[in-house]
């Protein structure tokens, strides 16, 4: 865990949940925080060397911008396991990588891949070329909640927002799987918008003389990206582990199919629910929901287990954790 201070976890609250898409943003920051610029440059220089920030940048929806993408989980035998995952690690679509202990499946991860290309002959690949004993890929069926958020004062996971693209309130978008006719410009904007932001006093500068607009313009491309559902939002992501958050456990739940929705929306409603989905199930797999739930301990995150089956009744379930992280990083979307 990194060496934090009150400013540092201030800091990183503003940070997380809205950055500031301002010519100087960092000033701005320091106004809310009542330090100067120079300041906030310097803890965030600090908490980028601890890895606590990882990046700051735009959030793009994968499924929005024409990719596909899906969870897979993987069965390696325990001596293939190590290998099978760095090899998983060099396809550039896959941003997460897990091993996870309490299940046959020991190995999950995310993939994405760019339009035309098929996940299924990916993934077929992926389990051939490492000798996986068994795969299943497991897409959304529907999204209840995408919201990572650490109160870094409090020290609790505080994930209260919605799946902006797949539920409004409790309205489902029936588009919310559905790509967007992009334009060539679009395109460029969000090449720029999805790189990490320099530590410079003026960090936008140089994007909108790329992209040949005035910084107002790039600001209303990235407004109106957020209107389209293109971008979720522009932020820091935080590497949960060095920030205090040291236990994810990822809950998987057997829902009868009658209460799949009322259900998913409860487990939405708990903030330390970071993410909330329905996905298929399979002979030997029959858990349809998946909740990532993050914690400072793991009986923390078996107490928000307990307060999840208690307040939807749902008493099959099996919590897998983390032994592992080979991967976490940003699908680079168009390059």
């Amino acid at each position: 865990m990194a060496n934090m201070d009150l400013t540092d976890r201030k800091l990183l609250n503003i940070v997380q949940s809205r950055f500031p898409l301002a010519p100087e943003p960092y000033r701005e920051i320091g106004e809310t925080l009542d330090i100067s610029e120079a300041a906030v440059l310097g803890h965030l220089e600090e908490l980028r060397r601890q890895n606590v920030v990882r990046q700051i940048s735009a959030i793009f929806d994968t499924r929005r911008l024409g990719y596909k993408t899906s969870l897979v989980a993987m069965a390696y035998d325990p001596e293939s396991l190590h290998q099978g995952a760095l090899a998983i690690n060099e396809h550039p679509g896959v941003s997460h990588n897990y091993a996870r202990e309490g299940s046959f499946y020991n190995l999950w991860f995310t993939v994405a891949v760019p339009p035309g290309d098929s996940i299924e002959e990916t993934v077929e690949t992926m389990r051939d070329r490492t000798g996986s004993l068994s795969c299943r890929i497991m897409p959304t069926i529907r999204f209840f909640k995408i919201g990572v958020n650490f109160d870094m004062v409090k020290g609790v996971s505080a994930a209260y927002q919605y799946s902006p693209d797949g539920y409004d309130g409790a309205a489902r978008r029936e588009d919310w799987n559905t790509p967007v006719a992009l334009s060539e410009s679009d395109i460029r904007a969000i090449r720029e918008l999805q790189e990490d932001l320099p530590m410079v006093s003026r960090p936008f500068d140089d994007m909108a003389a790329r992209l040949a607009v005035s910084l107002p313009g790039l600001f209303e491309i990235a407004q109106e990206f957020q209107e389209r559902r293109i971008m979720r939002r522009y932020s820091a992501v935080l590497h949960h582990r060095r920030a205090g958050f040291a236990h994810n456990g990822m809950g998987v739940w057997r829902v009868p199919s009658e209460h799949s929705e009322e259900v998913g929306m409860k487990m939405a409603a708990h903030p330390a629910v970071t993410h909330c989905y329905e996905r298929p199930t399979f002979p030997d797999w029959p858990y349809t929901h998946f909740t990532m739930i993050h914690a400072t301990s793991r009986d923390g995150c078996e107490e928000v287990a307990r307060e999840i089956s208690d307040s939807t009744a749902v008493t099959d379930y099996l919590m897998l954790y983390s032994t592992r992280e080979y991967k976490k990083t940003r699908v680079r979307y168009f390059v």
